[in-house]
């Protein structure tokens, strides 16, 4: 019997899930960092919530914002070079199918082979363009990434790593609540660190560390610097 051999892969060429995994760590460490710094003054129970919404907001809009037009600017560069490319073929199909069979034998493939290849990937247009996209510039012409898909997941992940610290200051209206942040922002910052060591299958537990060392470092300098300010 033939053994069956089975493997799947994640979509992740749309950038929506980097947008999503670091969107939701930036928004932990930014809005923990900041609720704490302005806790740290000690300036009331209002002002510390209204510099957390504050920052939720200004930076969920700020990050979708750049992702979207970082995301657009790369996409629209790949399609030009792809439209480059496409150009090329149909002026030039004879020169782009010896280049196609010297990429081939510059990879090590029999000479005869590669004039094989070279000839019946050109008789197929999109083929030859997906294939010469690939060799010459590294990409699919099909997945040139989504700048909507990433803003949207920037803008949604980054609120919900805000969210986090700033919990407590909602659900109460007056009295201390950085005890809270901390604990909310120290849980939440190691759950992030751990999705994102399953998700890359680089070791959940390393990530969480890493995660929650980083968080607790950039609020520890932002709560110790408002603290001096306000004091």
């Amino acid at each position: 019997m033939e053994a069956t051999h089975e493997e799947s892969h994640r979509n992740i060429s749309d950038g929506w899930a980097r947008a999503a995994i670091f969107g939701v760590s930036d928004g932990l460490i930014t809005n923990v960092s900041l609720i704490l710094g302005f806790a740290g003054a000690n300036p009331g129970h209002n002002l510390v919530r209204l510099a957390g919404l504050a920052g939720l907001v200004a930076g969920g809009f700020s990050m979708a914002s750049g992702e979207y037009l970082s995301m657009r600017a790369q996409k629209e560069l790949l399609e030009y070079e792809i439209a480059i490319e496409r150009k090329s073929l149909e002026l030039s199909p004879e020169a782009e199918r010896l280049e196609l069979r010297d990429i081939f034998i510059g990879r090590g493939i029999d000479a005869e082979l590669a004039e094989r290849l070279a000839t019946d990937l050109m008789s197929d247009p999109d083929l030859a363009l997906r294939t010469h996209a690939r060799e010459e510039l590294g990409i699919d012409p099909s997945a040139t990434g989504s700048p909507w898909a990433a803003s949207v997941s920037s803008l949604a992940a980054f609120s919900a790593g805000a969210l986090v610290p700033l919990l407590p200051w909602l659900w109460s209206t007056n009295g201390n609540d950085i005890g809270w942040s901390i604990l909310f922002g120290g849980v939440g910052a190691a759950g992030v660190g751990a999705m994102i060591g399953l998700f890359t299958r680089r070791g959940i537990f390393r990530w969480a560390g890493l995660q929650l060392l980083i968080a607790t470092l950039a609020a520890g300098v932002t709560y110790g610097i408002g603290h001096l300010v306000g004091g």
